[in-house]
């Protein structure tokens, strides 16, 4: 019986709501310009920001989703999905080192003491998510990696999918909060430690995904 008729909703909106805040967590340009607004202009200017990320990164998932279900017939095959999942695993742990070397204090920018609109902040930060199609291949390894399309699960998948999206809306919500708390002690340094230390955990589930996946075991 192949694999992808083994399939919990449970299950997938676990993987969705794990996707959502791995896409979500890393400070790229979007993270740090939330970081910015929670601290200059308040937490829920930052939160609508990270919410515009979240629906932009719902977009490119369903893209890269759609995109994948024209060839899980190859995929459906225990021993492709072997070597599909393992892929998966070495992508996302390069993400990881990337997310780990990577300086987001550059995206900092002098920031406006003008609030503007909800949907402004929001908007703004759709579109610095949608300028970075790039996000397509973490969502590929993700998506491979967790094996999340089952394209003859139309229900599932959905279900999946707005699990993904309620685990961004997720993470950016417990960021923005976070940083409200402590931001008389949050600074540049606070920024750096927070990606390293995403950097970390990514590449600590990918190794310990690899190694699973090797021994013929599912860890999730």
């Amino acid at each position: 019986m192949m694999w992808i008729q083994h399939v919990d909703a449970i299950d997938l909106m676990f993987k969705g709501v794990i996707i959502g805040v791995v896409a979500s967590a890393p400070m790229g340009p979007v993270g740090v310009l939330t970081v910015q607004r929670t601290l200059n202009k308040g937490r829920w200017y930052g939160f609508v920001t990270g919410l515009g990320a979240a629906l932009s990164d719902i977009i490119y998932a369903l893209l890269t989703g759609f995109g994948m279900s024209f060839v899980m017939e190859l995929v459906e095959k225990p021993r492709t999905m072997y070597f599909v999942q393992l892929a998966g695993a070495v992508m996302l742990f390069f993400f990881g080192l990337s997310t780990y070397k990577s300086n987001p204090t550059r995206a900092i920018h002098p920031s406006s003491n003008r609030r503007g609109t909800y949907f402004h902040n929001a908007l703004t930060g759709f579109l610095v998510t949608l300028s970075n199609p790039l996000i397509v291949l973490l969502f590929v390894a993700l998506f491979a990696r967790f094996a999340f399309i089952v394209p003859s699960h139309p229900v599932e998948q959905t279900m999946g999918y707005l699990a993904l999206l309620f685990g961004a809306v997720g993470w950016w919500y417990a960021l923005t909060y976070s940083i409200n708390k402590v931001r008389n002690r949050f600074d540049i340094r606070g920024i750096v430690w927070l990606n390293r230390t995403i950097g970390i955990v990514v590449m600590a589930v990918s190794l310990i995904g690899f190694y699973f996946t090797l021994r013929g075991k599912s860890l999730y």
